[in-house]
């Protein structure tokens, strides 16, 4: 059976996007093979988070997970800070990451561009930690975004190089996780693009009934098609997206009918995805305030799901210390 880990960010809130991407498959693998998923909050540390919100931001992102339908009676669901292993393994694997090639990621020369006055060690030895996430549950699979495909190669980079030095055939290369056809991606309400916090364009699952018709409402639209049949512009294509993921076919069908009519009315479209949505949105939201509310639950799940993640970590750490050297007298 497959081992499969994926980090969450411990930071925002989660949109319809994360919903309909991620999220609903995570819920469905969980049950296909054995499942870490972790809140990243050593990570959200590189860009010094207000640690006054830290462990808001990590709880609201555990309730929002657990009631969108991750199981900690099947899953193990775990905050990233309460495993030191972790840390640990990044040490030890950093011995074997060069500088240079720490230098040349991605994100790094992105994170420097965008923020030249906070250029911290952490920043540099992202991929270090990345890796230790995956490899200390030796995971054979990883759900990765295209920001972070990257890291994995450079998680399967480490592996391959620890295995090389000391002989030994003990961490699997972990390979992405494809969720092929479905994946759904949600564009935004801007009229183009993802959904996203950042970008000021998404429908939230904590969202209220009225702020949703609201933000739906201002959804960007053009004049209309003034042929039968014609192509849609961007915005409205996006639109016609997101019904696709919130309502039945059969009215997916009728405003498709009413678009190359030129009959249509975004007004009446609007109105209507709008309430699709909020039949989607209302039954988690009412989870999140009931979960939330709860603070033995929110204990016992993370301290079972830290229990689990540290006997696994435990192991693997023993192991890597002996493979290297790092023995007791």
């Amino acid at each position: 059976m497959d081992i499969v880990l994926s980090g969450i960010r411990s930071t925002g809130q989660l949109h319809l996007g994360n919903y309909f991407g991620s999220l609903r498959n995570f819920v469905k693998m969980q049950h296909d093979a054995r499942c870490f998923f972790f809140i990243a909050d050593y990570h959200s540390l590189t860009t010094h988070p207000d640690p006054k919100m830290l462990h808001g931001n990590v709880k609201n992102v555990l309730t929002e997970y657990l009631a969108a339908g991750l199981d900690p009676e099947v899953a193990t669901i775990y905050v990233q800070s309460d495993v030191p292993q972790i840390a640990e393994l990044s040490l030890l694997l950093s011995m074997h990451a060069y500088v240079g090639e720490l230098e040349r990621t991605a994100s790094f020369k992105e994170k420097i561009r965008k923020h030249p006055d906070n250029i911290n060690a952490g920043l540099l030895n992202y991929p270090v930690l990345m890796a230790a996430d995956i490899l200390i549950h030796r995971a054979t699979r990883v759900p990765v975004g295209k920001d972070q495909e990257q890291h994995l190669e450079m998680t399967r980079r480490f592996a391959r190089r620890f295995n090389q030095m000391y002989g030994v055939e003990y961490f699997p290369e972990s390979m992405p996780y494809n969720f092929g056809q479905e994946l759904v991606k949600i564009p935004g309400l801007d009229g183009s693009g993802k959904m996203g916090k950042s970008e000021g364009n998404g429908l939230f699952l904590v969202d209220s009934d009225e702020v949703i018709r609201k933000k739906v409402m201002r959804a960007v639209t053009d004049a209309g098609p003034t042929e039968p049949n014609t192509p849609m512009s961007e915005p409205i294509a996006n639109l016609f997206t997101i019904l696709k993921a919130v309502s039945s076919p059969d009215t997916v069908q009728y405003f498709t009918d009413k678009y190359n009519a030129c009959e249509i009315r975004y007004g009446d479209l609007k109105k209507q995805l709008a309430e699709d949505i909020i039949k989607v949105v209302a039954p988690i939201r009412e989870k999140i305030d009931a979960i939330k509310a709860d603070d033995k639950y929110l204990h016992e799940v993370v301290g079972d799901g830290g229990r689990r993640a540290r006997e696994s970590a435990s192991r693997t750490l023993a192991d890597v210390r002996e493979i290297m050297g790092i023995k007791p007298f």
